[in-house]
Parts: structure tokens; C-alpha cells; sequence
């Protein structure tokens, strides 16, 4: 009986480890949680990303999505906000992450459409390809 309890605790304790998500914190304020681990490249600044993503406010509020735009964005990733030229290059594809931006890193004091001005964002992003 020992041993089945032994084996209990370690299955627990080690499901615990792999359900925690992996995060990275960024010098400038972003955090990337990763949801899902891709196995492909990783992109850089110059290189042209594919993404699904959904953006919203600090209170939850959506503001974009791909998909009401039709379906999945692709885009140079050195032309965007710089929490997401930082936070793409630190997934995989095949990778799903949400990222937290700062006000600095997204829009800063300027609004952008829906986005008020100082806003803090979120983005969950699906990292589907990379071209150049």
C-alpha cells in the first residue's frame, strides 16, 4: 500500500510541474505565458508572421480578433507594437501564448480606435507560421 501512495504523490507532484505554464519576463514589462509549447522556429524582427490572436482590455473587453478579419493576420513582425515584435520572438510555431502588455509597450498615451490612451493590453496569440 506504501508504494501505491508513493506513486499517487509523484504522479501528482509531477502533473503539477507540466501544468504550470512557462513565462517569460521581458526587460521592458511584457510577459509572455506560453498556454502551449510549439515545436517550429522561432521568428525574428524581419521576419513575417502568421497569427491568430484575440486583443483585449485590462477589463476584458475585446477589442480585435483575427477572426473578424476573416481568419488568421500576417504581418512583418518588426512593424508592430513592440510587445508583440518582443513576445512573438520568444514562441514557437505552433505555439499559443498570451501576452501582457504594457501601456508602454502597445499604444502608449495615444488612443487607437477602441483602445483608450495609457491602456494595458492582452493578447492571446497562436503563432501558425513564419515567412520572410
Amino acid at each position: 500500500m506504501k508504494s501505491l501512495i508513493a506513486v499517487l504523490a509523484t504522479a501528482t507532484i509531477a502533473s503539477t510541474a507540466f501544468a504550470a505554464n512557462a513565462i517569460d519576463k521581458l526587460p521592458s514589462g511584457v510577459v509572455v505565458e506560453h498556454i502551449k509549447q510549439g515545436t517550429g522556429a522561432q521568428p525574428t524582427a524581419n521576419d513575417v508572421v502568421r497569427v491568430s490572436y484575440r486583443g483585449t482590455l485590462a477589463n476584458g473587453t475585446e477589442f480585435d480578433s483575427s477572426d473578424k478579419h476573416g481568419g488568421p493576420a500576417e504581418f512583418p513582425l518588426g512593424r508592430v507594437i513592440p510587445c508583440w515584435t518582443q513576445g512573438l520572438q520568444k514562441m514557437k510555431v505552433g505555439g499559443k501564448a498570451k501576452l501582457t502588455c504594457p501601456a508602454a509597450t502597445a499604444y502608449g498615451d495615444r488612443g487607437v480606435g477602441p483602445i483608450p490612451p495609457n491602456s494595458d493590453l492582452t493578447f492571446e496569440v497562436e503563432l501558425i507560421g513564419i515567412g520572410k
